[in-house]
């Protein structure tokens, strides 16, 4: 990404007392790459997306939460330009390097006080964490609710909320149940994101074409080389694969379920769920009682 970088200030992001900004963000293709003066943690509340984060790019989903250090130049996209449709929405918690350094101060455990000063340290690269029983998501909740109401002791019901955040961020690491950003994606990886999104449309291949500025031939020789199949097959596994998942948890009728994946024409559907599965899509659902 070798776009030029806005830098956020810290300034006009806190109010008086406690420098903490919450906010809840549906986000677009309007905020520019950007940095900041201060350190940032950005919860995946709804959809999915991308994060664009040091000239990478990483997909990103609901209860993902990301850590962005002062000065590192990242920004969020959703997966598609129907953000109605599709949205990305993100709340993000933003702290001063002053607050940091206070609640570690506060803290009696060793470990506690040298993760959150840790958190400030220019060489403290980001990560990626995946929430676990919704624990993050309902501080977020509380934090989002305490800061836009604003009673009269907010500004220490805040600071312990985020104390208590950053505790379950310290805990779930230790756990070595997070995930590291190491899922980059390559451009094929955004396009195959790209179809996932809506593979339940009219979709065709020129129009994959265009939006990734390659060949139709020579993205029929990306799909099989990734995929062992064209574009047509792989089009249809994903199509039929969603499809599995509706018999098995719905009671939809199967002429509902075939529209729905994106076969307009049901008999044809009918024959390409029985050549991929074996059998016929009223015969699956039989047999999963």
């Amino acid at each position: 990404m070798s776009h030029s970088i806005t830098t956020l200030k810290s300034q006009p992001m806190f109010r008086n007392g406690p420098q903490i900004y919450i906010n809840r963000a549906i986000e677009d293709f309007n905020l520019p790459l950007h940095d900041h003066e201060f350190i940032e943690f950005a919860y995946v509340a709804e959809g999915g997306g991308f994060h664009h984060i040091n000239n990478e790019v990483y997909r990103v989903h609901k209860g993902d939460l990301c850590y962005i250090p002062i000065g590192v130049p990242h920004v969020f996209r959703p997966a598609t330009t129907n953000i109605s449709k599709h949205p990305l929405i993100v709340y993000n918690c933003v702290l001063s390097l002053d607050l940091l350094f206070k609640l570690a101060s506060a803290c009696s455990n060793n470990s506690t006080r040298s993760f959150i000063e840790s958190l400030s340290s220019s060489g403290t690269l980001p990560f990626s964490i995946s929430d676990q029983n919704e624990a993050i998501e309902k501080i977020f909740f509380a934090l989002h609710r305490e800061y836009s109401i604003q009673q009269e002791d907010s500004d220490d019901f805040l600071q312990a909320l985020v104390l208590q955040l950053l505790l379950v961020i310290k805990r779930i690491k230790e756990k070595k149940n997070y995930r590291p950003p190491s899922d980059k994606l390559t451009l094929f990886d955004q396009l195959l994101s790209y179809v996932d999104q809506h593979f339940h449309e009219d979709l065709k291949l020129s129009e994959i074409a265009k939006i990734s500025m390659w060949s139709e031939r020579h993205l029929q020789r990306l799909f099989q080389r990734h995929t062992e199949q064209n574009f047509s097959r792989y089009l249809q596994s994903l199509r039929i694969q969603k499809s599995q998942e509706l018999l098995r948890s719905t009671q939809l009728k199967v002429s509902a379920i075939a529209e729905m994946v994106g076969y307009k024409d049901f008999g044809y559907f009918l024959t390409v769920f029985k050549r991929i599965v074996g059998t016929t899509p009223s015969q699956y659902r039989q047999s999963l009682d």
